[in-house]
């Protein structure tokens, strides 16, 4: 019996503290973390220098920071509830008054002040059940002196209208304040609008409450912290008769988008003003403004499907536009920013179906945007400067399809002056055709404007086009795509024995090739991956080139099956040998290693493979169990027995023994 009385009060507990909106969420989050205090305290977040406070969630808590800026923990009372003089927290629950007296004691002086002034008190003080939006002392004081002086320098109806407005003729406490709803107010049943936000921010007419649920005799106050007027026209309505949106407006109609904004739904519009429109270059604008898919996708982009006021924002969040991509939309202080950028100069002018938000700088979606002007949008400066001196602007701002291959600027070494190949190499680092980076598949081959076809190699860890791979998401433009990618494309010039022979580092490799009988292998169709020893490799084991048969399993244990370009190495990659064995590759501080020995230069593309040099021979690694691979160079040697070969790989070879001990007493020698 004991266990179902302690079971039931476990789930009263349970059902007690199970939030039911995202305000309630916050709420009990202020009360958990201020509850040290004492009961019934609730922990906020005040932004340093300002009177702006927050209940906060654990985000905002850990974090420290309301829309960037740094904050101060203050414990106040939590809604309903005072403190008593000599007593720990606040304890004691408000004695519940009406709407006229509890006006006095939120912070909403003022608001009471005026409610004697419009002859209001009678109603507020008397029988009923009414929700006030009661605007804060603060927010009457920011009023423009115009507009405040019209409304309350005599006793006239405007006065009353305008507190009637912040009036429903219900009682609505925050669980009754859903997101996207909207209430009659009891000025001539104009609707207030109001918008419930998962980060626990309640607005009405994107005025935030600041305190809500402030309880009367005769209905519930919540506190905003501005004044709010009707609202009667929709967001199209607001373009049509604003002229510093006037060029906005004509795009528009252009574009055929008119009727979406007369539409019933809850649209966020980042309206540029004319201003915005004439930063754009002349020849930019005309080219989007005569282009009606371009045009379509440019406005998309400056609106966003669900409603969201500035006072909603407290950090930045990605939102989805019509266009079909994202808006990091946020908050610098009292800026609200687009893409990290405060440029709204205007916020929360409200229609009866979204709000407006004034721009003065045009946002530009990559789909509306020439090859030219992805690349400048892009970490890749210098190749967008060889691409234009290498007479290629025709094509980064014309309308064939294509696609890019720029690389980031770090893939450039040293200063680079445009000569005959240069030009070709730029002219292959563009695609005849407009391609997405999903679309591709291993072994595709792709045609490129200088007439060559480059390979596709898609790994575990990577995507390659030759030894070039992709390091960063598409861009997708209105005719064209970029590829940004980590190298400068090394398209393949011949075989890989005619990369071998027009290398001087690998003459004595090449007479090892041919000595050993493989020339016609490295010389036919296929996808091989050679760790080719430089003339320095070779310089420590002299002896190998009297042996045939020796020479030949030591080449082909350096030449793997597969092709397999330094971008496609993981962590404990392997690549099995055309001797039958296995090398172990890794990376390590950029540095490629096989057999913990490093790759000297990578990625010596060929029209049946690559070759990688290195400037030791390999020999097989020892057989632990426990060994960390590929964690950098080779140990030293301390004696042959250390390296000994696997002997499955070279039977009987006293000739490999002697190799191994030569680069043992050659590696303690240096080290000495």
């Amino acid at each position: 019996m004991n266990v179902c009385v302690q079971l039931l009060g476990l789930s009263l507990v349970l059902t007690a503290c199970v939030a039911r909106s995202p305000y309630q969420a916050v709420l009990q989050h202020s009360r958990i973390r201020g509850r040290q205090q004492g009961p019934n305290v609730c922990a906020m977040l005040q932004i340093k220098g300002t009177d702006r406070k927050y209940f906060t969630n654990c985000k905002q808590w850990y974090h420290r920071k309301i829309c960037g800026k740094p904050t101060v923990i203050t414990y106040e009372c939590c809604p309903g509830y005072e403190r008593i003089p000599g007593e720990k927290g606040c304890p004691a629950a408000l004695p519940l008054v009406n709407i006229y007296n509890t006006l006095g004691v939120v912070g909403a002086s003022t608001t009471q002040v005026y409610s004697d002034r419009a002859q209001l008190r009678n109603e507020i003080e008397g029988p009923g059940s009414f929700t006030f939006f009661a605007p804060s002392n603060q927010a009457w004081a920011a009023l423009p002196a115009e507009i405040l002086d019209a409304l309350v320098s005599n006793v006239n109806i405007e006065l009353l209208n305008a507190l009637h407005y912040h009036m429903v003729n219900r009682r609505l406490t925050s669980e009754d304040l859903r997101h996207g709803s909207s209430f009659s107010s009891m000025y001539q049943d104009f609707p207030v609008h109001i918008h419930h936000y998962n980060n626990g921010v309640v607005t009405v007419n994107c005025a935030r409450l600041i305190k809500p649920d402030q309880h009367a005799t005769n209905g519930i106050v919540h506190v905003v912290d501005r004044v709010i007027t009707a609202v009667s026209n929709n967001v199209q309505t607001i373009i049509d008769i604003d002229d510093n949106l006037e060029t906005l407006r004509t795009a528009i109609a252009a574009a055929g988008l008119t009727t979406i904004l007369e539409n019933e739904g809850q649209y966020t519009v980042f309206a540029p003003t004319n201003e915005a429109f004439d930063k754009i270059p002349q020849e930019t604008l005309n080219r989007i403004l005569g282009d009606p898919v371009a045009l379509r996708d440019l406005l998309n982009y400056h609106i966003v499907k669900q409603m969201w006021c500035a006072e909603s924002i407290v950090s930045g969040s990605p939102m989805e536009t019509l266009q079909g991509t994202v808006l990091e939309v946020g908050c610098d202080g009292d800026q609200m920013t687009l893409n990290g950028k405060a440029i709204v100069t205007k916020k929360d002018q409200l229609g009866t179906n979204g709000v407006i938000h004034y721009i003065n700088e045009l946002l530009v979606p990559d789909s509306a945007k020439t090859l030219l002007e992805l690349a400048e949008g892009s970490s890749v400066a210098t190749a967008t400067r060889l691409f234009v001196e290498a007479g290629l602007s025709p094509q980064l701002t014309g309308t064939e399809a294509l696609t890019l291959l720029a690389p980031l600027d770090s893939a450039f070494k040293g200063s680079l002056t445009m000569t005959p190949e240069l030009r070709r190499l730029m002219k292959n680092h563009v695609l005849k055709e407009q391609m997405s980076s999903k679309s591709l598949y291993h072994g595709q081959e792709l045609e490129t404007l200088g007439g060559i076809r480059l390979r596709v190699f898609v790994y575990r860890n990577n995507l390659c086009i030759e030894n070039a791979c992709i390091a960063a998401h598409d861009k997708t433009g209105r005719f064209s795509s970029l590829f940004t990618v980590n190298k400068v494309l090394t398209p393949p010039t011949g075989t890989i024995m005619d990369v071998l022979k027009a290398d001087e580092r690998f003459s004595v490799l090449v007479g090892a090739i041919q000595a050993a009988g493989m020339t016609e292998l490295l010389n036919k169709q296929g996808a091989f991956t050679f760790f080719a020893p430089t003339n320095d490799a070779f310089s420590s084991a002299p002896e190998l080139m009297g042996d045939r048969r020796v020479l030949t399993a030591l080449l082909k244990y350096h030449l793997g099956e597969g092709l397999l370009v330094s971008g496609g190495v993981g962590s404990h990659t392997r690549l099995k040998t055309l001797e039958g064995e296995k090398l172990e590759l890794g990376v390590r501080n950029y540095t490629i290693y096989v057999n913990k020995v490093p790759v000297a230069d990578a990625d010596l593309m060929a029209t049946n493979g690559v070759a990688h040099a290195i400037d030791s021979i390999i020999t097989p690694l020892p057989a632990k169990v426990d060994r960390e691979q590929n964690d950098g160079p080779a140990a030293s040697l301390t004696s042959a027995s250390s390296y000994r070969l696997d002997p499955r790989s070279f039977r009987d070879d006293d000739l490999f023994q002697k190799v191994v001990q030569s680069r043992s007493s050659r590696t303690m020698t240096h080290s000495h």
